[in-house]
């Protein structure tokens, strides 16, 4: 199953707030998802972002492919910094081991 991080429209009309989810990528925009990890209120001055940064982490570990939006927004938050310097640290590492054998 290929697993998205996307915004989930909720609100009135005219008046959008939203929600960064987990859902598969074959489900609707406004459909069936995994999970809530954090809300978006672009009306608020600011702009309101609150997102769960382990779980975005979570799912971000596990495969989901956030997609533009999300990523900006995972970027306000800082767990877009967190997820890149795990990855760029796992590869040092990894590096590190072959360089020893």
């Amino acid at each position: 199953m290929a697993v998205k991080l996307r915004l989930m429209r909720m609100g009135k009309k005219k008046q959008p707030t939203y929600r960064v989810v987990a859902a598969d990528a074959r489900a609707p925009r406004n459909g069936r998802f995994i999970e809530i990890i954090g809300i978006y209120e672009p009306r608020q001055e600011p702009s309101v972002v609150r997102i769960d940064n382990e779980r975005a982490l979570h799912w971000l570990r596990h495969g989901a492919q956030p997609t533009e939006r999300v990523e900006k927004l995972l970027r306000i938050s800082g767990a877009w910094d967190d997820f890149r310097g795990a990855i760029e640290h796992g590869a040092a590492v990894a590096s590190a081991e072959e360089g020893d054998q």
